[in-house]
């Protein structure tokens, strides 16, 4: 067993789904292998973009899987089972409607609240027993039907504050790494 801490962001692959709000999660992991100076590499038999780092001490790979939102735990189970990584190491972040823009919410476990990509992960790793970072990104109008919503792309507004949460969502990350899920869950919130 390698001691490899897992960090994955959920999003879709391809051109028409760059920087949309169901991507808050690839925005994440992209925004880390940048600070962290990390490239890319794509991974075919785990079907995602790694990047590979050490950091406080800890190896670290960042992953955002290649398979579409709705099957994420098709990769996350495959590098978990080849890594044999215990859930304790694996933080998944991913967007959330039924948050208002500007909050970040980080459990050490939890429900997926509906979305698909976390129902995915749970169901190939067989267990709720992992850390989750929920970026908020509000409803439009409070309608339940989210879908164009979720596919749209951040206006200008929304980007400013948007880049003020991926920054705070930054150091919770690495608050984790560094100081465990309980430290971290002091930068909860809404982001001013």
């Amino acid at each position: 067993m390698e001691d490899i801490f897992l960090i994955v962001g959920l999003g879709n692959p391809g051109a028409e789904y760059e920087k949309t709000r169901h991507n808050a999660g690839f925005l994440l992991v992209e925004k880390l292998a940048a600070r962290w100076k990390c490239d890319w590499a794509k991974e075919r038999k785990f079907r995602a973009r790694i990047a590979k780092t050490a950091r406080s001490g800890k190896r670290i790979m960042l992953c955002e899987p290649q398979t579409y939102m709705n099957l994420s735990g098709e990769t996350v189970g495959a590098v978990k089972n080849f890594y044999q990584l215990p859930l304790a190491q694996l933080i998944v972040a991913a967007d959330d409607a039924d948050l208002p823009l500007g909050t970040l919410r980080l459990r050490a476990e939890g429900s997926s609240g509906g979305h698909h990509g976390l129902e995915s992960i749970e169901q190939h790793v067989a267990s709720r027993g992992f850390a989750r970072l929920k970026i908020g990104i509000g409803r439009k109008d409070g309608s339940r039907e989210i879908t164009g919503h979720v596919l749209g792309r951040f206006d200008a507004a929304e980007s400013g504050q948007l880049e003020k949460v991926l920054d705070r969502a930054v150091n919770q990350v690495e608050t984790w790494l560094s100081g465990g899920i309980e430290k971290a869950m002091q930068w909860n919130g809404n982001v001013e």
